[in-house]
């Protein structure tokens, strides 16, 4: 008789330092350091690895650097069907609520595409978008524009995206230094990188299933 092993990532609650910068968002993106660096969590339980992902926060919001390597083929993008493209999802829960497993109003979905926006649909999308069950929704959706910029390559692409503080509900670094996240990479070549758990665990919608920023000095 068999028996079932839970993900090492389910039994766990991670939380994870981020270190606060002074840098500005502009027209080319902000490029983040190594110590920026989120740990590979995937490794835990032998999920593939593809990305790098680089966090900062600022009192004015969160800015993400991230690198998707190891591709043979243009990322397929299409802002008219999200959730067939390749894509970056990230999850944020301002209040850092572990214990419910709907969204709350301070719970926040973003999606970003290296491309698939505009006339010639090369240029990079941003959005954000509901959550599914969530108990409320934030009331900040598509409050102010996402920036993002994006640089594609053969074998793969960077993105940088900059999360303002207005569209995240309860944003408040001094008041709360620990936030809910995770991040889901979607890859119709390389598969889906997630932060904790993985795709058979519904991350996408239970806030409990999320890992914890700890926003440092």
């Amino acid at each position: 008789m068999s028996e079932e092993i839970l993900s090492p990532t389910f039994v766990y609650r991670f939380s994870v330092p981020i270190l606060q910068t002074k840098l500005k968002w502009n027209p080319v993106g902000v490029r983040l350091g190594q110590e920026y660096q989120l740990p590979d969590l995937t490794s835990i339980d032998k999920r593939k690895t593809f990305a790098t992902v680089r966090v900062a926060w600022a009192s004015n919001g969160l800015f993400f650097d991230i690198a998707v390597a190891g591709k043979l083929q243009q990322p397929w993008c299409r802002d008219s069907r999200l959730e067939d493209s390749d894509a970056i999802q990230i999850w944020i829960d301002t209040r850092n609520t572990q214990n419910i497993h709907r969204a709350s109003r301070f719970c926040h979905r973003f999606l970003l595409m290296p491309l698939g926006a505009g006339p010639t649909k090369n240029e990079p999308f941003s959005t954000m978008l509901k959550i599914n069950r969530a108990r409320e929704e934030s009331r900040n959706i598509n409050a102010e524009r996402i920036p993002v910029m994006s640089e594609v390559t053969t074998t793969g692409y960077r993105l940088c995206t900059f999360l303002p503080s207005q569209t995240m509900s309860g944003y408040d670094p001094l008041e709360q230094s620990k936030i809910g996240f995770t991040y889901a990479i979607s890859d119709r070549e390389l598969g889906c990188q997630s932060f904790t758990v993985g795709q058979e665990f519904p991350f996408n919608e239970d806030p409990s299933l999320w890992g914890t920023l700890e926003l440092q000095p």
